[in-house]
Protein backbone atom coordinates (compact mmCIF):
# COMPACT_ATOMS: atom_id res chain seq x y z
CA UNK A 1 0.00 0.00 0.00
CA UNK A 2 1.65 3.80 -1.35
CA UNK A 3 0.22 5.49 1.71
CA UNK A 4 0.90 3.19 4.81
CA UNK A 5 1.62 4.85 7.59
CA UNK A 6 0.87 8.41 6.80
CA UNK A 7 -1.42 10.67 7.66
CA UNK A 8 -3.63 13.14 5.86
CA UNK A 9 -6.36 15.67 6.07
CA UNK A 10 -8.56 16.22 3.21
CA UNK A 11 -11.01 18.87 3.18
CA UNK A 12 -14.21 18.80 1.46
CA UNK A 13 -13.93 14.94 2.33
CA UNK A 14 -17.42 14.06 2.37
CA UNK A 15 -18.58 14.03 -1.43
CA UNK A 16 -17.45 13.97 -4.72
CA UNK A 17 -13.45 14.17 -5.33
CA UNK A 18 -13.11 14.45 -1.80
CA UNK A 19 -14.86 11.60 -0.65
CA UNK A 20 -13.30 9.44 -3.33
CA UNK A 21 -9.74 10.70 -1.97
CA UNK A 22 -10.60 9.83 1.39
CA UNK A 23 -11.61 6.45 0.22
CA UNK A 24 -8.80 5.50 -1.89
CA UNK A 25 -6.09 6.96 0.38
CA UNK A 26 -7.54 5.17 3.51
CA UNK A 27 -7.31 2.23 1.06
CA UNK A 28 -3.70 2.63 0.42
CA UNK A 29 -3.41 2.40 4.23
CA UNK A 30 -3.37 6.00 5.29
CA UNK A 31 -5.30 7.35 8.62
CA UNK A 32 -7.10 9.91 7.18
CA UNK A 33 -9.01 12.88 8.77
CA UNK A 34 -12.21 13.69 6.79
CA UNK A 35 -13.27 16.76 7.11
CA UNK A 36 -16.80 18.97 6.10
CA UNK A 37 -19.30 20.80 6.97
CA UNK A 38 -22.20 18.16 5.92
CA UNK A 39 -21.75 15.84 9.08
CA UNK A 40 -24.20 13.52 7.31
CA UNK A 41 -22.26 13.13 4.29
CA UNK A 42 -19.12 12.84 6.38
CA UNK A 43 -20.42 9.55 8.44
CA UNK A 44 -21.45 8.00 5.10
CA UNK A 45 -17.86 8.65 3.87
CA UNK A 46 -16.58 7.02 6.91
CA UNK A 47 -18.50 3.79 6.80
CA UNK A 48 -17.30 3.49 3.38
CA UNK A 49 -13.87 3.61 4.56
CA UNK A 50 -14.38 1.67 7.67
CA UNK A 51 -16.29 -1.11 5.72
CA UNK A 52 -13.11 -1.95 3.90
CA UNK A 53 -10.83 -2.28 7.27
CA UNK A 54 -9.83 1.54 6.83
CA UNK A 55 -8.71 4.00 9.80
CA UNK A 56 -10.69 7.29 9.63
CA UNK A 57 -11.95 10.26 11.80
CA UNK A 58 -14.30 12.68 10.66
CA UNK A 59 -14.19 16.38 11.85
CA UNK A 60 -16.27 19.40 11.54
CA UNK A 61 -14.18 21.75 9.77
CA UNK A 62 -15.23 25.24 7.94
CA UNK A 63 -12.44 25.90 6.20
CA UNK A 64 -13.19 29.56 6.64
CA UNK A 65 -13.23 29.29 10.23
CA UNK A 66 -10.01 29.10 11.78
CA UNK A 67 -10.84 27.41 15.36
CA UNK A 68 -12.82 24.96 13.93
CA UNK A 69 -9.17 24.22 11.61
CA UNK A 70 -7.16 24.31 14.97
CA UNK A 71 -9.54 21.49 16.73
CA UNK A 72 -9.11 19.52 13.87
CA UNK A 73 -5.37 19.66 13.58
CA UNK A 74 -5.25 19.42 17.67
CA UNK A 75 -7.42 16.22 17.59
CA UNK A 76 -5.33 14.55 14.43
CA UNK A 77 -1.96 15.10 16.45
CA UNK A 78 -3.41 14.52 19.60
CA UNK A 79 -4.53 11.13 18.02
CA UNK A 80 -1.63 9.98 15.26
CA UNK A 81 1.05 12.55 15.93
CA UNK A 82 1.98 13.73 12.57
CA UNK A 83 0.38 15.23 9.53
CA UNK A 84 1.73 13.90 6.07
CA UNK A 85 -0.41 15.33 3.79
CA UNK A 86 -3.12 18.07 3.63
CA UNK A 87 -5.44 17.84 0.62
CA UNK A 88 -6.87 21.02 0.43
CA UNK A 89 -10.61 20.28 -1.68
CA UNK A 90 -13.63 22.20 -0.23
CA UNK A 91 -14.68 24.48 -2.68
CA UNK A 92 -18.23 25.77 -4.09
CA UNK A 93 -19.50 27.51 -7.26
CA UNK A 94 -21.66 30.44 -7.57
CA UNK A 95 -21.65 31.35 -11.29
CA UNK A 96 -22.99 34.13 -13.04
CA UNK A 97 -21.26 36.40 -15.52
CA UNK A 98 -19.25 39.35 -14.18
CA UNK A 99 -22.08 41.92 -15.22
CA UNK A 100 -24.54 40.15 -13.03
CA UNK A 101 -22.29 38.94 -10.41
CA UNK A 102 -22.88 40.33 -6.55
CA UNK A 103 -20.34 41.13 -4.51
CA UNK A 104 -21.63 38.43 -1.98
CA UNK A 105 -21.26 35.96 -4.50
CA UNK A 106 -17.58 36.93 -5.47
CA UNK A 107 -16.13 37.11 -1.76
CA UNK A 108 -17.82 33.81 -1.04
CA UNK A 109 -16.10 31.90 -3.39
CA UNK A 110 -12.81 33.66 -2.64
CA UNK A 111 -13.15 33.46 0.70
CA UNK A 112 -13.90 29.18 1.02
CA UNK A 113 -11.91 28.16 -2.35
CA UNK A 114 -8.53 30.59 -1.94
CA UNK A 115 -8.28 31.95 1.97
CA UNK A 116 -9.95 28.62 2.85
CA UNK A 117 -6.76 26.97 0.98
CA UNK A 118 -4.09 28.92 3.18
CA UNK A 119 -6.36 28.64 6.14
CA UNK A 120 -5.70 24.99 6.18
CA UNK A 121 -2.80 24.97 4.70
CA UNK A 122 -1.44 27.25 7.32
CA UNK A 123 -2.47 25.50 9.93
CA UNK A 124 -0.16 22.61 9.32
CA UNK A 125 2.81 23.96 8.08
CA UNK A 126 4.46 24.25 10.84
CA UNK A 127 3.56 20.90 11.97
CA UNK A 128 5.19 19.48 8.52
CA UNK A 129 8.63 21.91 9.09
CA UNK A 130 8.81 20.07 12.57
CA UNK A 131 8.89 17.01 10.82
CA UNK A 132 11.01 17.62 7.99
CA UNK A 133 8.45 16.40 5.40
CA UNK A 134 5.11 16.77 4.14
CA UNK A 135 2.95 17.24 0.73
CA UNK A 136 0.71 20.07 0.37
CA UNK A 137 -1.93 19.00 -2.43
CA UNK A 138 -4.40 20.88 -3.65
CA UNK A 139 -7.48 20.80 -6.11
CA UNK A 140 -7.78 23.72 -8.46
CA UNK A 141 -9.38 23.28 -12.07
CA UNK A 142 -8.77 22.97 -15.46
CA UNK A 143 -10.69 26.87 -15.22
CA UNK A 144 -8.00 27.38 -13.07
CA UNK A 145 -5.46 27.01 -16.43
CA UNK A 146 -8.27 28.76 -19.21
CA UNK A 147 -11.06 30.80 -17.46
CA UNK A 148 -14.65 29.98 -18.30
CA UNK A 149 -17.68 31.83 -19.17
CA UNK A 150 -19.64 32.92 -15.93
CA UNK A 151 -17.02 31.85 -13.08
CA UNK A 152 -15.06 35.08 -12.74
CA UNK A 153 -14.96 34.34 -9.14
CA UNK A 154 -14.02 30.64 -9.60
CA UNK A 155 -11.54 30.93 -12.09
CA UNK A 156 -10.08 33.99 -9.79
CA UNK A 157 -9.72 31.08 -6.87
CA UNK A 158 -8.48 28.31 -9.11
CA UNK A 159 -5.74 30.33 -10.50
CA UNK A 160 -4.62 32.36 -7.13
CA UNK A 161 -4.23 28.57 -5.93
CA UNK A 162 -1.79 27.58 -8.24
CA UNK A 163 0.43 30.17 -7.71
CA UNK A 164 0.02 29.73 -3.85
CA UNK A 165 1.43 26.61 -4.56
CA UNK A 166 3.96 27.23 -6.61
CA UNK A 167 5.23 29.86 -4.20
CA UNK A 168 4.96 26.70 -1.07
CA UNK A 169 6.71 24.76 -3.68
CA UNK A 170 9.79 27.20 -3.70
CA UNK A 171 9.84 28.38 -0.08
CA UNK A 172 9.40 24.69 1.67
CA UNK A 173 11.05 22.33 -1.43
CA UNK A 174 14.61 21.85 0.59
CA UNK A 175 12.95 21.60 3.88
CA UNK A 176 10.84 18.32 2.58
CA UNK A 177 7.84 19.17 2.02
CA UNK A 178 6.35 19.19 -1.61
CA UNK A 179 3.38 21.67 -2.78
CA UNK A 180 1.05 20.12 -6.19
CA UNK A 181 -1.89 21.61 -7.86
CA UNK A 182 -4.28 19.33 -9.57
CA UNK A 183 -6.88 20.34 -12.31
CA UNK A 184 -9.67 17.92 -12.98
CA UNK A 185 -11.53 18.85 -15.81
CA UNK A 186 -15.42 17.50 -16.33
CA UNK A 187 -15.55 14.72 -13.25
CA UNK A 188 -18.92 13.60 -13.29
CA UNK A 189 -19.81 14.72 -9.53
CA UNK A 190 -22.96 15.18 -7.58
CA UNK A 191 -22.93 18.81 -8.53
CA UNK A 192 -23.76 17.71 -12.02
CA UNK A 193 -26.51 15.68 -11.52
CA UNK A 194 -28.83 19.12 -11.82
CA UNK A 195 -27.50 19.32 -14.97
CA UNK A 196 -29.61 18.15 -18.02
CA UNK A 197 -28.57 15.21 -19.97
CA UNK A 198 -28.06 16.90 -23.05
CA UNK A 199 -25.66 19.68 -21.39
CA UNK A 200 -23.50 16.31 -19.92
CA UNK A 201 -23.43 15.45 -23.64
CA UNK A 202 -21.95 18.47 -24.62
CA UNK A 203 -19.41 18.81 -22.06
CA UNK A 204 -18.17 15.28 -23.04
CA UNK A 205 -18.30 16.09 -27.17
CA UNK A 206 -15.04 18.83 -26.02
CA UNK A 207 -13.12 15.55 -23.85
CA UNK A 208 -10.90 13.92 -26.72
CA UNK A 209 -11.25 10.46 -23.95
CA UNK A 210 -14.71 11.09 -25.13
CA UNK A 211 -16.37 11.20 -21.72
CA UNK A 212 -16.57 12.67 -18.09
CA UNK A 213 -13.94 11.40 -15.66
CA UNK A 214 -14.77 9.87 -12.39
CA UNK A 215 -13.95 11.06 -9.01
CA UNK A 216 -12.04 7.67 -8.58
CA UNK A 217 -9.73 8.74 -11.09
CA UNK A 218 -8.45 12.61 -9.40
CA UNK A 219 -8.17 10.58 -6.36
CA UNK A 220 -5.93 8.20 -7.84
CA UNK A 221 -3.55 10.75 -9.47
CA UNK A 222 -4.10 12.24 -4.97
CA UNK A 223 -2.65 9.07 -3.67
CA UNK A 224 0.12 8.62 -6.30
CA UNK A 225 1.41 12.54 -5.27
CA UNK A 226 1.01 12.06 -1.88
CA UNK A 227 2.74 9.12 -1.97
CA UNK A 228 7.16 8.78 -1.72
CA UNK A 229 6.57 7.68 -5.55
CA UNK A 230 5.99 11.25 -6.34
CA UNK A 231 9.04 12.38 -3.94
CA UNK A 232 10.26 14.65 -7.12
CA UNK A 233 7.16 16.13 -8.12
CA UNK A 234 6.91 19.55 -6.58
CA UNK A 235 5.56 22.89 -7.89
CA UNK A 236 3.60 20.91 -10.37
CA UNK A 237 0.40 21.48 -11.83
CA UNK A 238 -1.59 18.53 -13.22
CA UNK A 239 -4.66 18.52 -15.26
CA UNK A 240 -6.62 15.19 -14.54
CA UNK A 241 -9.30 16.33 -17.64
CA UNK A 242 -9.43 13.24 -20.79
CA UNK A 243 -7.19 15.96 -22.94
CA UNK A 244 -10.24 18.54 -22.85
CA UNK A 245 -7.50 21.37 -23.19
CA UNK A 246 -5.63 20.14 -25.39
Amino acid sequence: MMLAGKVAIITGGARGIGHSTAVKFAAEGAKVAVCDINPELMQQTLAAIRAKGGEAEGYPVDVTKKETLAAMVKAVMAKWGRIDCVVNNAGIVMDAQLKNMTDEQFDKVIDINLKGVYNSTRMVVDIMLAQGSGVILTTSSVVGLYGNFGQTNYAASKFAVIGMTKTWARELGRKGIRAVAVCPGFIRTPILNQMPEEVLKGMEAKVPSGRLGKPEEVANVFAFLASDDASYINGAVISVDGGMTL
